[in-house]
């Protein structure tokens, strides 16, 4: 795969693209839980618990429910659908402890530090992320790769998110850089490849779950293959 030699800015997502958010988010579940001494085992719980966070987070990206709602109807909902009485409380403490200690965590996807490390001195690196303004920054400092990046777009901070064209242009015109000098790595088709298309950003696919292919964009499973490509 070859790009233009007029690209001078990357713009990365973090969750799912470089930081390893289920590896972390597990540890950070396997901790609550016990702590709060809910009656599940781990991967019974994470079976359930991921297909509908990513239900949530997808009706969050789209505006129709709020960031309260999605942290609490993720864990009432697989709570229920496991059949295990856990009281409001009790779930707004664990959600509360959940946006705690997950940036505590510091695992990053395999080949993420290294091919930063390859990318920093040819182009300026970026961050583009849904995730919430309170966390973002603090997963950056403990997974030690905040360094690489000169500017951090978040979607609470824009007041849209991926993929609404504003929080492209809004990341565009912070870094100062056209759309065709652009690229946008992450790992959601929706938010981050046709988002960044319709904008005139080349988007590359980091598909890091076996999603099925398709062709709006070149696809990778390995980040270090975007030191052979870049």
């Amino acid at each position: 795969m070859e790009f233009k030699n007029n690209i001078t800015d990357i713009f990365f997502d973090l969750d799912h693209t470089l930081w390893d958010f289920e590896k972390n988010s597990a540890l950070t579940f396997h901790n609550i839980l016990t702590e709060h001494q809910i009656p599940v085992e781990l991967d019974p719980f994470l079976e359930v618990y991921i297909p509908i966070n990513f239900s949530f987070w997808k009706l969050y990206r789209e505006e129709k429910i709020s960031k309260k709602d999605l942290r609490y109807q993720r864990l009432k909902t697989t709570f229920d659908k496991l059949n295990i009485a856990v009281s409001d409380n009790t779930i707004h403490q664990l959600s509360e402890d959940y946006i705690r200690l997950l940036p505590q965590f510091n695992h990053l996807l395999t080949g993420a530090r290294s091919t930063l490390e390859y990318l920093l001195p040819k182009y300026r690196l970026h961050i583009i992320t849904n995730g919430f303004r309170e966390v973002q920054g603090q997963k950056m400092r403990t997974s030690k790769i905040d360094h690489y990046f000169e500017h951090v777009i978040d979607s609470e901070s824009v007041g849209v998110k991926k993929p609404n064209p504003l929080i492209f242009k809004h990341a565009l015109e912070t870094a100062k850089v056209a759309a065709a000098n652009s690229l946008m790595i992450g790992d959601s088709l929706e938010a981050d490849v046709l988002g960044a298309k319709d904008m005139g950003i080349q988007p590359i696919h980091f598909i890091a779950h076996g999603e099925s292919n398709h062709d709006h964009a070149p696809i990778i499973t390995d980040l270090t293959v975007l030191t052979q490509w870049l």
